[in-house]
């Protein structure tokens, strides 16, 4: 996607949702904003990503076919954006996304994205650490088990393991 189609996604989502704008001509835009409420029906998430990873092309490709809008920003330093957002330093994911508010870290599935906006947790956001070769975005469909984890400023608990 180039810059200028990916510019006017980001400025359609922020005039939708009402929220602050924010500026995608720097990597550095803060982690907010950037996404409508699931509640609406508007299934809107940014994915801040290293411009050279495959595998997070794949997992938003999972995504749009899920029924989401996903907005894709190259971020080489979506790894320290995944610090300042909270995201526990043992707990980085392939990339970092944002939706209705929540922190989503790594190859999290659909359906526990969809559980997390649905339940509204009182948690910052869920992880599913590292590159699991069974995740989507890996794997054409998700196998095996998964160990997704929630966090927040009082730390990190497992939030589902399926």
């Amino acid at each position: 996607m180039n810059r200028k189609t990916n510019a006017a996604a980001v400025v359609a989502v922020v005039a939708i949702g009402g929220i602050a704008y924010w500026s995608l001509g720097s990597a550095n835009a803060p982690l907010q904003g950037s996404s409508v409420a699931a509640a609406s029906g508007n299934k809107a998430i940014t994915i801040w990503r290293d411009p050279g990873c495959g595998c997070c092309d794949a997992y938003a490709d999972y995504l749009e076919g899920n029924g989401y809008t996903v907005t894709r920003i190259d971020d080489s330093n979506f790894d320290q954006r995944s610090i300042e957002a909270g995201v526990p330093r043992q707990g980085i994911g392939c990339h970092l996304a944002e939706i209705d508010g929540y922190v989503v870290s790594g190859l999290v599935p659909v359906e526990i994205i969809e559980r997390l906006v649905s339940e509204r947790p009182d948690i910052t956001g869920i992880t599913l650490p590292g590159m699991p070769a069974n995740a989507p975005g890996m794997a054409p469909a998700k196998t095996g088990t998964l160990k997704t984890y929630a966090f927040d400023e009082n730390g990190v608990t497992v939030y589902t393991e399926e």
